[in-house]
């Protein structure tokens, strides 16, 4: 987001930490990992709903943050900046799996145990066991508030078809929440 043509104001601590990595200092680049490893590895791992592939997207996409950091140009904070490489990073890990499963094949997955009421670990549990497609597409865009046009272009798929999957993922979730209920 560039405002009013000029960029994006970011703090003095990060200013100080950018221009650190940029000259190759470790203590800066521990620092900048240390700053915002938790929520991109939360991130990492509820595309991926998988612990080790998380750490594995988390490393990759860091080394590219480093790698990368000469191409920061402040039209976001740097927290989205890294963000997006984290996102794409994990898709570009997933992408290996089919983007979608036929909805016959969600439905025919095991149920999950929802012992006697539905809360957060819950939910993130049926969170993780939707297909990767689907998971991907509801975690982009109802947890981290990206749009279907961003997720198209970040999965390499039609806004339709980024609405269609958050569709089912609703519905598979719905289902799951339904069978508790009963």
């Amino acid at each position: 987001m560039v405002q009013n043509g000029k960029p994006y104001p970011i703090s003095e601590i990060e200013q100080t930490l950018i221009s650190g990595c940029l000259e190759n200092d470790r203590r800066s680049q521990k620092a900048l990992y240390d700053r915002y490893k938790d929520a991109m590895y939360t991130l990492a791992y509820r595309i991926t709903a998988d612990f080790d592939l998380a750490n594995d997207v988390l490393q990759d996409a860091f080394l590219g943050v480093f790698t990368g950091l000469h191409n920061f140009q402040q039209r976001s904070t740097l927290g989205a900046w890294i963000k997006t490489i984290v996102v794409r990073t994990a898709y570009k890990k997933i992408r290996k799996e089919p983007p979608h499963e036929a909805l016959n094949e969600a439905r025919t997955r095991e149920m999950i145990d929802w012992g006697q009421s539905l809360d957060a670990e819950y939910l993130e549990k049926a969170i993780q066991a939707l297909p990767s497609g689907y998971r991907s597409v509801f975690v982009l865009i109802e947890v981290e508030g990206y749009s279907h046009k961003e997720v198209a272009e970040i999965m390499g798929i039609s806004a339709g078809t980024s609405k269609s999957q958050l569709y089912h993922a609703k519905r598979y979730l719905q289902k799951q929440i339904g069978e508790l209920a009963q």
